[in-house]
């Protein structure tokens, strides 16, 4: 366990900083709280003094110089501490400078600072300051490649101290503005907001002064100010900004079209409240404010946004995501809102285009980002330990109607216009009758008699399925286009799964799957593809398992020796794969013959599972990562693959056949390597982004080489389960959750 002192403010305090601490705080631990520990010591002062949790180890009074020289003694003889991470603004330690500079030189441990705020153009005086403080801290991070080009280029600091880690931002499970309208009393009106803790540098009364100019153009305009007056400002004036700014609304006859809301929210609110919003509005009259925490929450929300030229701003809004208008400037703003407010296609483009730019800043992004950091000042080689999230069935549910589940989303929001496919279906009835089996989620079982029904309705009388039905429920032309040989595959896989747990379910519902299976059996014969035949070939070993019979007995030694004759013909002695090139959902092959092998004993088939299954290893793992075929080119014999573009569905029938493996090998490298292939999801990959949203439940369609894709459709979803499932019983996955956590 690596311990970590952050000294900060922090929550019940009411600033931008403990709010930010507080998440950070949240998301480490929610990431590696196996690994890492984090406590507080809180920034205090004589006017400001709070009552915290157990989170706080430490209090730092920064009125008091002797403060300093006290908690910097504490710290350095605490031997539990191994790192410290101070949260900075000049603000917090104006009273005592000085000492804040000898107190972090006195610090023994190694420091990492974290500067909100980086002033360009110093005097000489804070030049000197600063460089003093960096030279005692071993690493630097700063939020912004604007600030890290001021600390280069200002400062001369090291450019090998500096890393550039985003202000982080919540996962959204975005909710349909219509709704949320209503729920809120604002249906039918165009939603301009703001929010943060209210005070002068946030220039509220720019849009006000815009605001008759927006109204005449839209009159259903409601500009919504989010916020209590921030609580330094209240001591110092009381509330004579809002009241300020309520008197001009009345100058100005917009009483009808502003409305307060005077609260510090909770987050789900504050996010509804951002998510019904049409345009967001960041009117900060102060140049030299590095980031916005309100700013990025906006974005990751969906807003399009309207901002003046902070660094922050001016450096994620770039390429047309955004617009940009001058400092205090009433007229621009009012432009650019009606611009923006008559154009619901830019709109729209601004909502993608900002999701995606701030997809790498969730803060469970943030958090790695921290931790790899942290690791490196430790010179920790260890490798990283993440958390297993609990099980989470939500998004699959929502992707789930009546009749089945959806094939695609937009983002999270399932997209009926894509239909359904036998695919989704049948790795769905496996995945929930899983979750049922093993957590007794009795609420999954509508949703598992829906999954048999469509395998049922694809059912074509000669005994094979069609894949593709639309949202209309009738059979597509793909499915005379593209062929249908996997998927069959997959249903009779799926039927023999369901039918091996069939003492769990009303006998009428396992009675339906043996005569949907028995029918399926006919078209067997024909297939030609190998991963139809390895799919079968379980579906079969899953049948064989509950009912034994010499009629599927012989099946399963039939198609298992379709797959050992496409190795032969395929292998070279250094090429040992079952054709002659690796494509998509690789391990269902070597796995198909394993399953063959406990069915049979056949000797045979566990020596060319075995093979082909390292030989695939070998080829996806690179040291302690996982790096599946690319969907943009296979894998062919004696020729290199590309490296991106990864799919769920690869990492996942890999996660799930490393276990398989070690129930009849025994090997613990296959445990190990399962939970490094599990980490993909989690963060351990190239882009080191989470594929897995435990906001949504959801999981990402794809890793790309520089950003990740958004939508969270069926197969990339109920792969994720799929695997997640199979790390219940690995011992070497972090014993992090309980095996009956679920969501």
């Amino acid at each position: 366990m690596n311990n970590i002192l952050c000294i900060t403010t922090f929550p019940p305090r009411e600033c931008g900083i403990a709010t930010f601490s507080g998440d950070l705080i949240r998301a480490i631990l929610y990431k590696f709280g196996n690994t890492y520990s984090i406590k507080v010591c809180a920034l205090e002062s004589d006017s400001e003094k709070h009552v915290y949790s157990d989170t706080v180890k430490y209090r730092l009074n920064t009125s008091d110089a002797n403060d300093y020289t006290v908690i910097g003694t504490q710290i350095n003889q605490d031997a539990v501490i191994d790192l410290v991470l101070i949260q900075h603004e000049f603000g917090l330690y104006s009273e005592h400078e000085d000492d804040f500079l000898q107190f972090v030189k006195s610090i023994t441990k190694p420091v990492i600072i974290v500067f909100h705020t980086v002033l360009s153009n110093p005097v000489a005086s804070l030049k000197k300051y600063l460089l003093e403080l960096t030279n005692a801290c071993a690493a630097i991070i700063v939020m912004t490649q604007v600030s890290k080009r001021i600390l280069l280029e200002d400062y001369q600091i090291e450019e090998d101290k500096i890393e550039v880690i985003p202000h982080g931002t919540h996962l959204v499970a975005h909710q349909d503005k219509r709704l949320l309208k209503d729920k809120y009393r604002v249906t039918g009106r165009r939603i301009l907001s703001t929010f943060g803790l209210l005070s002068a540098g946030k220039s509220i009364e720019t849009t006000l002064e815009a605001l008759p100019a927006i109204v005449k153009e839209n009159p259903t305009v409601l500009f919504v100010i989010i916020g209590k007056t921030h609580p330094t400002v209240f001591k110092a004036e009381g509330e004579k900004y809002r009241e300020m700014l309520k008197a001009k609304v009345m100058e100005l006859g917009m009483t009808d079209h502003v409305r307060f809301v005077n609260f510090y929210l909770d987050l789900s609110t504050l996010l509804e409240y951002l998510q019904l919003t049409d345009v967001y509005l960041f009117t900060s009259c102060d140049p030299n404010q590095a980031v916005s925490g309100t700013f990025v929450y906006a974005l990751s929300c969906g807003c399009p946004i309207i901002a003046t030229p902070i660094p922050h701003a001016l450096e994620l809004l770039k390429d047309n995501s955004g617009i940009i208008f001058d400092f205090k400037n009433s007229i621009q703003l009012a432009a650019a809102t009606n611009r923006l407010l008559s154009n619901e296609s830019l709109r729209s483009k601004m909502r993608i285009t900002g999701l995606q730019k701030t997809a790498a800043t969730a803060w469970e992004n943030v958090a790695i980002a921290y931790i790899l950091l942290i690791k490196s000042v430790l010179k920790d080689n260890d490798e990283l330990l993440y958390s297993l999230p609990p099980i989470n069935v939500r998004h699959i549910k929502r992707m789930s109607r009546n009749f089945a589940m959806i094939q695609f989303s937009k983002g999270n929001r399932p997209d009926i216009k894509t239909g359904y496919t036998l695919d989704d279906n049948a790795r769905a009835l496996m995945a929930l009758c899983q979750v049922y089996v093993e957590i007794r989620d009795v609420s999954c079982e509508k949703y598992i008699r829906s999954y048999l029904n469509f395998i049922k309705y694809c059912l074509q009388p000669d005994g094979s399925f069609f894949n593709y039905v639309d949202k209309e429920l009738a059979f597509t032309k793909q499915n005379q286009e593209v062929g249908l040989e996997d998927s069959n595959g997959r249903a009779i896989c799926a039927l023999g799964y369901f039918i091996f747990h069939g003492d769990k379910y009303p006998d009428q519902w396992t009675a339906e799957a043996i005569q949907i299976f028995r029918r399926s059996l006919r078209v067997l014969s024909g297939f030609q593809s190998p991963r139809s035949i390895a799919f079968a070939l379980k579906g079969l070993c899953y049948y064989n398992r509950r009912y034994s019979c010499p009629e599927i007995a012989s099946l399963i030694n039939l198609l298992a020796d379709k797959l050992v004759g496409f190795y032969k013909q395929s292998t070279d002695g250094e090429w040992l794969w079952f054709e002659s090139y690796l494509t998509y959902d690789n391990c269902v092959l070597p796995e198909a013959l394993l399953f063959a092998y406990q069915a049979t004993g056949n000797e045979k088939y566990k020596t060319i599972a075995k093979e082909s299954f390292d030989f695939l290893l070998k080829n996806i793992f690179v040291e302690d990562r996982i790096k599946v075929v690319s969907n943009r080119g296979w894998l062919h014999k004696k020729k290199k693959g590309l490296i991106y573009g990864e799919q769920p569905i690869d990492v996942a029938s890999t996660v799930m056949t490393l276990v398989t493996f070690y129930n009849v090998f025994t090997d613990n490298d296959y445990l190990l390597k399962q939970t490094q292939a599990f980490n993909w999801f989690l963060g351990n990959n190239h882009l080191h982004q989470i594929l897995y949203n435990p906001a949504t439940g959801g999981c990402y369609d794809g890793l790309e080489e520089d950003n990740i894709n958004l939508n969270q459709g069926a197969e990339s979803t109920v792969c994720y389960l799929m695997a997640r499932l199979s790390m219940l019983n690995n011992i070497s996955s972090n014993l992090s959750v309980p095996k009956g956590d679920f969501q």
